[in-house]
């Protein structure tokens, strides 16, 4: 019965056009930027004269995957929570909004179970939204861009990377598959908010208000040794995959902290819908 449940759900989301506002989101995006890398000299100009200045062959790493990197970061980081955030504040807020809640629960299934099933759909969205992501943006630098290594520079992460074609594009696949942990964290909290007595909108400006603030605190300078209380710095995570050599000690406890958090917030969401009261 939760298969049956659970498949209604996706039905139900899938159904939605703001479902795909992120998907068309990220093609605009990613045309947009990939098309500025292909015909303004500029970038490029800067990314060829910084691999030539330490002796490196600018044709061989001005590649269809160092441009997918390129476009891949700042939509994930900028772009991607504010579509996972609208979708988790819809997900329970909006049953109560369009009066479908009170059907849903007089049918033999309990709050929580209702709250992991959401929770579910959430999680497939997200994962499916984060492999679009990497997806799109390998599929528009390839036909844009030819083949080649991967050369990444990320001066704020001191991330400076050379990588070959197979090996690049092996770090590629492991970052898009490991930022849908990001994606069903921003899916968590919305959802949490969502299960408490608040529109579908006010939802989704929580999560990202707390996402933003925790950002916001992280990066200020004086509390540089607080970074690691905050759920957005393990959020950056997967950008180490993208290192020269990776620290999988560090990745794997990002990872526990932010399935700790998860954890935390879909208790908290389900008692916060058990003890609510959705006659008023």
């Amino acid at each position: 019965m939760i298969y049956y449940q659970l498949r209604n759900e996706l039905w139900k989301m899938f159904g939605k056009k703001r479902t795909y506002i992120g998907f068309g989101a990220f093609l605009l995006a990613h045309a947009s930027i990939l098309l500025i890398f292909r015909y303004w000299q500029g970038p490029r100009r800067d990314m060829v004269h910084r691999l030539e200045l330490l002796g490196y062959d600018s044709q061989k790493y001005i590649s269809n995957l160092t441009m997918a990197v390129a476009v891949l970061v700042p939509v994930a980081v900028l772009l991607m929570p504010l579509y996972v955030a609208l979708v988790g504040g819809d997900l329970l807020a909006k049953e109560v909004e369009d009066g479908t809640l009170r059907m849903i629960l007089a049918r033999p299934i309990s709050r929580l179970r209702l709250a992991l099933v959401k929770w579910l759909a959430g999680l497939i969205f997200s994962v499916v939204l984060a492999l679009a992501l990497g997806g799109v943006g390998a599929a528009f630098a390839s036909c844009l861009f030819p083949s080649g290594g991967l050369f990444v520079f990320l001066p704020m992460e001191g991330i400076f990377s050379l990588f070959g074609p197979g090996q690049g594009w092996s770090r590629y696949t492991i970052a898009t598959i490991i930022v849908s942990a990001n994606a069903a964290t921003v899916m968590g909290l919305a959802l949490m908010f969502s299960c408490f007595n608040v529109k579908p909108a006010a939802a989704t400006i929580l999560a990202l208000s707390v996402l933003l603030t925790s950002r916001i605190i992280q990066e200020i300078p004086y509390f540089h040794d607080l970074q690691p209380w905050f759920f957005t710095y393990h959020m950056n995570y997967w950008i180490k995959m993208f290192e020269q050599r990776v620290p999988w000690a560090e990745i794997m406890q990002s990872l526990s902290v932010l399935f700790g958090f998860n954890l935390t917030l879909l208790i908290i969401g389900c008692v916060a819908f058990q003890v609510r009261d959705i006659k008023s």
